[in-house]
């Protein structure tokens, strides 16, 4: 057996090692985008759950909405979201446009739920 043919060279430990940890940044780099973006989805999904509470309590309350706007604040899941409110007449004297935005985070997409509900 020739002495070449024993091993690697430096070089080629060199390049491998190159290799393996540009793979190694690319796959860390992966699970922080992973994380973050599971994190907005379960924000998300909070934050939908919350805007329909509000709505449930807009369609069942006795009295009609006020038309305008109106804002406040509400504690779920162990956080506050912080909701808007805006009401409006439609066509239809018999029905009013509520639209409620929710916020939970800083950095956060707001969650947005429009409905219609009936003036009695």
């Amino acid at each position: 057996m020739d002495k070449r043919e024993q091993g690697f060279t430096l070089l080629e430990m060199l390049v491998a090692l190159a290799v393996f940890s540009l793979a190694a940044l690319a796959l860390v780099r992966l699970q922080g985008v992973t994380l973050h973006t599971a994190a907005d989805l379960d924000s998300k999904a909070m934050g939908q759950i919350v805007a329909r509470n509000l709505m449930v309590e807009v369609q069942t309350d006795p009295a009609p909405p006020s038309l305008g706007s109106g804002q406040g604040e509400v504690e779920n899941g162990g956080r506050r979201w912080h909701w808007t409110r805006e009401v409006k007449a439609t066509d239809d004297k018999r029905l009013l446009q509520v639209s409620l935005t929710v916020d939970g985070q800083p950095g956060a997409s707001p969650v947005v739920l429009n409905f219609v509900r009936v003036v009695q």
